[in-house]
């Protein structure tokens, strides 16, 4: 089981963030500094140039940034050693239902786990918010195809098919 972990900023609603509902239930670790995670961890970052693949499912673990992207330290984040962007995905969370890459942090985890192979955490995750499941349905195909996918090169290839 790959170990979770958040960078949080506290630029959202604590009420309503998926990550602080993640740490409750005992899913994920939340740091508040970028200097507290672990140097070894796969960082879901969009900006990153390799897409996440199945082939990334041996990583130590992997951390979502839960921040507003306009006071991240950038530069901070590209200097990670393993970055990685989630491929074409669809958000099922209220604020942005339906709008493509503009995923919640629970779904970005989510996504990410299930690429790896980690299906039924996936699901697991996506169950401590009421709309979670709804995230599956509404990627499913494109989901499954990544997860099939052998390298980050094959996913971009997929991901274009939804392009």
């Amino acid at each position: 089981m790959i170990p979770l972990y958040s960078y949080r900023d506290n630029s959202c609603d604590p009420r309503k963030c998926t990550v602080k509902k993640l740490e409750k239930a005992g899913f994920l670790k939340i740091f508040s500094r970028i200097s507290q995670i672990p140097r070894n961890t796969l960082l879901l970052d969009p900006t990153a140039e390799q897409a996440l693949s199945p082939a990334d499912r041996f990583v130590k673990s992997i951390t979502v940034l839960d921040c507003s992207w306009v006071v991240l330290d950038t530069g901070a984040v590209r200097s990670w050693r393993i970055r990685r962007a989630l491929p074409f995905l669809v958000a099922a969370n209220p604020v942005n239902f339906g709008k493509p890459c503009k995923l919640s942090s629970v779904e970005a985890l989510a996504a990410a786990l299930f690429i790896v192979g980690e299906k039924e955490r996936a699901a697991e995750l996506l169950s401590k918010v009421n709309w979670g499941i709804r995230f599956l349905e509404v990627n499913e195909e494109p989901l499954r195809l990544y997860a099939g996918a052998k390298d980050s090169t094959e996913v971009v290839k997929i991901q274009n098919l939804f392009l």
